[in-house]
């Protein structure tokens, strides 16, 4: 510049952003995010800002999002009183979803996570949801695939959960179950007598089979 233009030349420079655990924050890092709903997916970008450690949140909030000083001191503040609230964490990850994915995406993401913490989830609230939304909330369930054929005339739950699908690993479990009442297909309880058919499909060819509070199991209808 100096050289050629006899004029000055001035460089910005940030510190490198870092983890809490020392980590940098860059694309090379394993379990990082990308801006494009291809490499990232709305719901898993995220999972990763609400996910992000009170360290991290603390010295994110300040550097992703355009808040001003006084309202991340105020969140970081309410954040001290109570970290089990993750106050700050949630506000973070909306900020954060609202400027690269819009609202109506942050909307769609948080009610996707809830989910995972709702007792009873009716068919229009599933209407929400794609199959790539719920397969990422689901990531890492078992799963099986099924022939659409086999609900076309309805199923019981022991036919669907033994048979089909083995979830269960014969009909006496999967009778003990239902007598226990803690069989839920799509977040909603079953009993003996209840009939599955394709009307109960989620995301057009999914059906979400559950056992108490924490075994899932996923069912591809093709």
């Amino acid at each position: 510049m100096r050289r050629k233009l006899g004029g000055k030349a001035y460089a910005l420079t940030t510190p490198l952003v870092t983890k809490a655990d020392g980590t940098k924050f860059g694309k090379t890092e394993s379990g990082n995010v990308w801006l494009d709903t291809d490499k990232t997916s709305v719901y898993k970008f995220f999972q990763f800002w609400i996910n992000a450690t009170d360290e991290d949140a603390i010295n994110w909030i300040k550097i992703f999002t355009f808040l001003d000083k006084e309202t991340c001191e105020s969140l970081i503040e309410e954040h001290a009183k109570d970290p089990g609230y993750r106050v700050l964490q949630k506000r973070l990850a909306e900020e954060v979803t609202v400027m690269v994915h819009g609202r109506e995406a942050y909307d769609t993401a948080l009610k996707a996570s809830q989910i995972l913490f709702s007792k009873t989830v009716t068919p229009e609230q599933w209407s929400e949801f794609n199959q790539e939304t719920l397969l990422d909330i689901f990531e890492g369930v078992p799963q099986a695939e099924i022939a659409k054929d086999a609900l076309k005339d309805g199923v019981d739950p022991v036919t669907l959960m033994a048979d089909l699908t083995s979830f269960l690993p014969s009909n006496s479990e999967v009778r003990r179950a239902l007598k226990e009442n803690s069989l839920s297909i799509n977040k909603n309880k079953i009993n003996a007598e209840t009939v599955i058919t394709t009307d109960n499909l989620i995301a057009e060819n999914m059906l979400l089979l559950q056992r108490g509070k924490r075994n899932y199991f996923l069912v591809l209808v093709k």
